[in-house]
């Protein structure tokens, strides 16, 4: 094996280390929790040691990006990792939720650079007809992540000790680095470039202001229609528009708007948008359902996901093999096709089904979801020029985990005005049906045993129906997908130029 040869494996063993340690960071955090809590205390802050890294990742997607276009990718991989592993280490020797908290917003800083750059890297080391399989290789990582995560957490949780659940990130991150130093060489452009700072802090404002007011608003603290949550909405939307008016005259852009005049390129983002909201509906509300209908364990419920990742891994997998022989268009409709079916059978899960039923119906949304995470990449580089390619793939990216937040959101609001209406029908009392109404009180021990069995089964049947409920609002999201994909026309991975990399190794 040549020298290029080599240093081409080492760097993808590199890619493929950091981003299965970015994707595992994202599921091996549940499990630790309840211990957490049992040691910090602070159960209210609970929801944000998540969405701090969220948020922190979604604002540092499309920065790392373009940066990485401007400056090269090596610099800003290797500073995520370095980011994400002092994260991770001051994470394990946090002594509160609030040092929690801050630590996880600084991991989500690096997890920002590293996933979008991992599929960079790839566009820049391969050319167009190996790109598929490559991507179903990382599609598959992250997928496994997703499977491995929570049993990971649990092991190290109750085997060893719960910091190292960030400790575990150490060993491989400081393996990446060396992988990355010695193989992966890049030749980078060394004209002076002029960074958007104007761009920077209009986007950080916007996704702040948005992120914040989808994840306080409804809570038990701010209504949705409370003065702190509509001045967050409207703030981000004043944001946004000053953001779009200084992109159009910057000189380099954070977000390049002439992207989006490519059809393709457009119909990725808005699908990837909708595929990030599917994909939460089934990882937020199966996990309930099992614990609350059947009244599973935290971690059985967790374990039902893992038929959904093997799902996404396989899709992954195939897809990264048929990306190259057909078009995009043709794979992503057979894909929404995929999910209208399986969102169809979710949408009528009730009381009295069976749990391997539920797990088949899983299955096949994972199939559905898996071959998206390789033609969304691939597809959204077709036509954009080298110079853009950093700033276009953290771009899918972007929209899945916006998309995600978004869904994760509505379909809460939905679901909670449905069981609302459900356990009205079941308990006269308007105080004790509201407080019912909160998906979360049926997963309580104490609460299901207040009830006898008739009662119980009424009860945990109207929180199936509000479940099953979702899953028939969210079918309007493959439609759309579909409707969508078919702006693609006839594109496929044929008609790009199978060029040498644009940053070949030395």
């Amino acid at each position: 094996m040549d020298k290029s040869k080599t240093n081409t494996t080492w760097t993808v063993a590199a890619l493929l280390l950091g981003l299965f340690m970015a994707a595992l960071d994202q599921t091996i955090v549940s499990t630790a929790m309840p211990t957490i809590i049992g040691e910090f205390g602070d159960f209210e802050m609970l929801v944000w040691v998540f969405s701090a890294y969220m948020i922190a990742s979604v604002i540092a997607t499309p920065i790392f990006g373009k940066l990485s276009d401007m400056y090269g990718r090596k610099r800003f991989f290797v500073m995520g990792l370095i980011v994400f592993l002092i994260g991770s280490i001051l994470c394990g020797m946090a002594t509160n939720m609030i040092e929690l908290i801050l630590f996880r917003a600084l991991q989500g800083i690096g997890g920002g650079a590293i996933m979008p750059l991992c599929f960079a890297v790839i566009f820049d080391i391969f050319p167009p007809e190996k790109r598929g399989k490559m991507n179903g290789l990382f599609g598959a990582v992250f997928g496994l992540s997703s499977v491995f995560g929570p049993l990971a957490g649990a092991y190290f949780t109750d085997q060893i000790d719960w910091r190292w659940v960030f400790y575990i990130n150490v060993p491989l991150g400081i393996i990446a680095l060396i992988l990355l130093g010695l193989h992966y060489k890049e030749t980078v452009n060394k004209v002076k470039q002029v960074i958007d700072w104007a761009g920077v802090a209009l986007l950080t404002a916007t996704i702040l202001s948005l992120m914040f007011a989808l994840e306080l608003g409804g809570s038990g603290k701010y209504a949705w229609g409370s003065v702190e949550i509509v001045s967050l909405f409207a703030g981000s939307v004043v944001f946004l528009i000053l953001f779009l008016l200084v992109e159009r005259k910057a000189v380099n852009p954070i977000v390049s708007l002439h992207l989006f005049k490519n059809k393709v390129f457009t119909a990725s983002q808005a699908a990837s948008f909708l595929y990030g909201a599917i994909m939460i509906a089934g990882a937020t509300y199966i996990p309930i359902f099992v614990q609350g209908v059947y009244g599973g364990s935290a971690s059985a419920a967790g374990q039902t996901l893992t038929p959904m990742m093997l799902g996404v891994v396989a899709s992954s997998v195939i897809g990264g093999r048929f990306v190259g022989k057909f078009l995009f268009r043709n794979i992503m409709l057979v894909s929404a096709l995929v999910l209208v079916i399986s969102l169809s059978l979710l949408g009528t899960i009730n009381v009295d089904t069976e749990r391997w039923v539920v797990t088949m119906y899983m299955v096949f949304v994972g199939l559905g979801i898996g071959v998206s995470f390789v033609v969304f990449n691939i597809a959204t580089l077709h036509g954009i020029s080298p110079q853009h390619k950093g700033a276009a793939t953290s771009m899918v990216v972007f929209f899945r985990t916006i998309g995600s937040a978004l869904g994760v959101t509505i379909f809460g609001v939905i679901q909670t005005a449905q069981m609302k209406s459900n356990i009205a029908k079941v308990i006269p009392d308007a105080q004790q049906a509201e407080a019912l109404s909160d998906p979360q009180a049926l997963l309580q021990p104490a609460v299901r045993s207040m009830f006898d069995a008739e009662m119980l089964k009424k009860l945990t049947g109207g929180l199936a129906d509000s479940i099953a409920f979702i899953f028939q609002w969210s079918l309007v999201l493959p439609i759309l997908a579909g409707l969508l994909v078919l702006l693609m026309g006839r594109a496929n991975v044929g008609q790009e130029k199978s060029a040498e990399p644009i940053r070949s190794f030395e």
